[in-house]
């Protein structure tokens, strides 16, 4: 896999391009203002874009709307120091293939990227939240939502009740089964009941929506 990086921190560009390369992934350019991403991505033709948001010259949002319309086959994933769910949705909304927040370990990152290549998914790491969820390092928004899930509450529910979109609510719902090591709502709500995080899950009501 070839990845361009593009921060405007060069000492997070170098840190990045050699956890890539520890992991076997080839970085074939890296910059530090965002009206060189279009060009280099023209000319490198990266299987996929590592993109700041705040750069100069050019944003990462105006990058990545360039970089959607011109190269629709190139993957781009933001990398981000912001983690609130509504920059995210709009980055999500503005066709980023991921959202990773800084902090995240090296090894997790390269692993990331190969899945959103692979499998055309999108996967939001957070930095590890040591507060309300304990071991799973659950935030409270999190816990929030999942405990709404052990209810039996559909994604749409769950959006209304708590005034955010279906979007916001399945960015969580895949950062709590990462955290938790599961791949459903069904087995979030049985392992959280486990660790003592919900109350009884309604589990004959769970809703795959």
């Amino acid at each position: 896999m070839k990845v361009l990086v593009a921060d405007d921190h060069p000492l997070m560009v170098e840190g990045v391009r050699g956890a890539l390369v520890a992991e076997g992934i080839e970085v074939v350019g890296v910059t530090t203002n965002g009206a060189k991403v279009l060009p280099m991505a023209n000319r490198l033709r990266p299987d996929l874009v590592l993109l700041d948001l705040s750069m100069p010259s050019m944003d990462g949002l105006m990058c990545l709307q360039r970089l959607r319309q011109q190269f629709p086959e190139i993957k781009v994933v933001i990398l981000s120091a912001f983690s609130d769910p509504e920059r995210i949705e709009v980055a999500l909304r503005a066709g980023a293939d991921g959202y990773i927040v800084k902090g995240v370990a090296p090894r997790d990152l390269a692993a990331t990227l190969r899945q959103i290549v692979e499998e055309n998914v999108y996967i939001a790491i957070a930095v590890p939240d040591r507060t309300p969820g304990g071991a799973a390092g659950l935030t409270e928004r999190e816990l929030e939502i999942l405990n709404l899930v052990a209810q039996g509450l559909s994604n749409g529910q769950i959006a209304k009740q708590l005034w955010v979109t279906v979007t916001t609510v399945k960015f969580h719902l895949t950062s709590i089964y990462r955290k938790l090591k599961v791949s459903n709502r069904t087995e979030a709500a049985r392992v959280a009941h486990r660790l003592g995080l919900v109350e009884n899950p309604a589990l004959d009501t769970l809703s795959a929506a």
